[in-house]
């Protein structure tokens, strides 16, 4: 049987399991690549040519946003052989308005990415949720966290308001602000957002934790 491209689901033994650090280290990384892009574009552009023929810093920025996204699947793949769902739509996502605001040259597109996304994520979690009964949520943390299946879906439902209410504050920040405002908050602020809903969610997830099944002595 040949081995599935996509992630296996969580409670399957076979799923290939990736340092969480490793992991969170892939998914920010493109988000510095950006940042660094956007606040150093100029700088870039004069050393690097080639970059100043794409534009401004923004569009600078977008363009190694991009190439650094795919360099993070890539790794992903080389890594556990299979392509992280979430990060995989997000990628997408990244791909196709990231072109649309270098080929327009309108970055507009690219400040609604975060919007798309995170409108995305909210639905799935909370679609999968009330219509087939099953945690997405699983996929990103099953190797940080080991709760049980109403855990699963109170963590499922709070990450899914949050995900809608990003996507709100995102069309705010952009609408509203500086575009040098609006990356430095997609990396400094929604990044910290996130990681203080996480520690928000410890209590619950302290709640519904399972024991480690104790391993046996080698011989038994």
């Amino acid at each position: 049987m040949s081995k599935p491209i996509f992630e296996r689901d969580p409670s399957d033994p076979a799923r290939e399991k990736i340092n969480p650090m490793l992991k969170l280290a892939l998914e920010l990384g493109p988000l510095i690549v950006f940042f660094f892009g956007n606040s150093r574009g100029e700088w870039l552009a004069g050393h690097f040519p080639v970059l100043a023929d794409v534009g401004g810093p923004i569009f600078i920025a977008t363009a190694l946003f991009m190439a650094a996204t795919v360099i993070a699947l890539a790794a992903s793949w080389m890594l556990t052989r299979t392509l992280p769902i979430m990060p995989l739509v997000s990628g997408v996502v990244v791909l196709v308005f990231g072109a649309l605001t270098l080929w327009l040259h309108d970055e507009v597109f690219i400040k609604l990415k975060p919007t798309i996304i995170n409108t995305i994520f909210g639905g799935l979690l909370l679609g999968g949720l009330f219509f087939f009964r099953t945690s997405l949520l699983r996929y990103v943390f099953d190797s940080a966290f080991n709760i049980d299946e109403e855990g699963w879906n109170k963590l499922t439902l709070r990450w899914g308001l949050y995900f809608l209410a990003m996507a709100a504050v995102n069309e705010i920040i952009w609408r509203n602000f500086s575009t040098d405002f609006w990356v430095a908050f997609k990396v400094w602020g929604f990044t910290p957002l996130a990681i203080l809903f996480t520690l928000s969610q410890m209590p619950l997830i302290t709640r519904h934790s399972l024991d480690e099944p104790e391993k046996k002595p080698a011989g038994e």
